[in-house]
């Protein structure tokens, strides 16, 4: 379980500089995971009927446009949403006047970060879908990908029943597994606060701008 320090630091890294979640993107687009995934899904036979329903309905997400790129920044603006609620609006304002997007100021500010985190998963996945090549590994590496998808929805409902119940209207929590990694830390301060209350979750806020004037 990571601590509250480490949660502050990459809270403050994605802040500061969208950018640097291509690293942590690439981790996403991992065949032997989604080989793993896939073996898994066929030996998990307790949680099937439950899965199977779930991947009926990222079939009808898909053909209405679910994997749109605006899709995908939705998904994230979501998550930084529920996560500003929680942040007093000058602690918000400290945070945001130093980060790449003060241009546009704080209202503004979630959009942008959510748009270029959106563009970089969009451009990743579309260079690992021209590498990966093949009908037979395309098909099973979707299948692999689909079986993520639904157990990570599946994780995050257990896990952080305030995030999903924000996402699953949208069926973006079938796409949270694109952005998990960049939106881990903000999900973890949140079920800090849930978990261990407000004044906890207030610490790492504080650890967030503290990092982040640090830095600048």
């Amino acid at each position: 379980m990571p601590s509250n320090v480490d949660i502050a630091k990459r809270i403050a890294k994605i802040l500061l500089s969208p950018e640097t979640a291509v690293g942590l993107i690439n981790g996403i687009l991992s065949v032997p995971t989604d080989i793993g995934y896939l073996a898994f899904g066929f030996i998990d036979t307790d949680s099937r009927r439950l899965r199977e329903t779930d991947k009926i309905r990222m079939v009808s997400a898909i053909r209405y446009g679910i994997l749109e790129n605006q899709n995908i920044k939705n998904t994230i603006e979501t998550v930084l949403r529920l996560f500003n609620k929680d942040v007093p609006e000058e602690k918000q304002n400290a945070m945001y006047s130093k980060t790449t997007a003060a241009i546009a100021g704080r209202t503004l500010t979630n959009s942008i970060i959510s748009s270029k985190l959106a563009a970089i998963i969009t451009q990743r996945s579309t260079v690992f879908i021209k590498i990966k090549g093949g009908l037979i590994g395309n098909v099973l590496l979707a299948g692999g990908m689909a079986e993520r998808s639904v157990y990570t929805s599946e994780r995050l409902q257990l896990n952080s029943p305030e995030v999903y119940s924000a996402l699953r209207p949208q069926n973006y929590d079938l796409l949270y597994f694109l952005a998990e990694p960049v939106l881990n830390p903000f999900v973890e301060a949140l079920n800090v606060k849930r978990n261990q209350g407000k004044p906890a979750f207030d610490q790492i806020i504080n650890m967030v701008e503290s990092e982040i004037n640090a830095k600048k």
